[in-house]
């Protein structure tokens, strides 16, 4: 069976973090950093070359297929930073009509700016979706 493309790796985050060109993302993401850090409790570590996760849960599909997966992270990508709720977005619609200007896809968030958006908000929603996870899987 096909392992999961993304993989934590043994990269730097703070070297990762330090190549993101644009001053406000890279801001912006180290006060991701820091909310992720205290909500979870875990140190960031590096997943595939552009993912910065926190936490690790194990999974099972009815298929057969399983593997481990970051709990929650975010990515600086070019047009906007990705924040990983790995929940999806359902059970969390009252936070998200008070979050800000967003988008979102299955299990992805994404802004352009933390200055977008409601931080107090986005700090709830990575609470909620992180305790979610803890409660569905189990954190390691």
């Amino acid at each position: 069976m096909a392992e999961n493309k993304t993989q934590p790796t043994k990269a730097s985050v703070a070297d990762f973090l330090k190549s993101v060109d644009d001053v406000q993302k890279r801001k912006d993401c180290q006060a991701i950093a820091k909310m992720m850090r205290e909500i979870t409790g875990k140190r960031a570590r590096m997943w595939s070359d552009s993912i910065v996760g926190y936490g690790e849960y194990h999974y099972k599909y009815a298929s057969g297929r399983e593997g481990d997966f970051l709990v929650t992270g975010y990515s600086p990508r070019k047009q906007n930073i990705s924040i990983y709720i790995m929940p999806g977005f359902k059970q969390y619609s009252a936070l998200m009509k008070k979050l800000g200007k967003h988008k979102h896809s299955v299990s992805c968030l994404y802004i352009k700016r933390l200055s977008d958006i409601n931080q107090q908000v986005l700090y709830q929603l990575i609470e909620k979706s992180v305790e979610d996870m803890d409660r569905i899987y189990g954190i390691k």
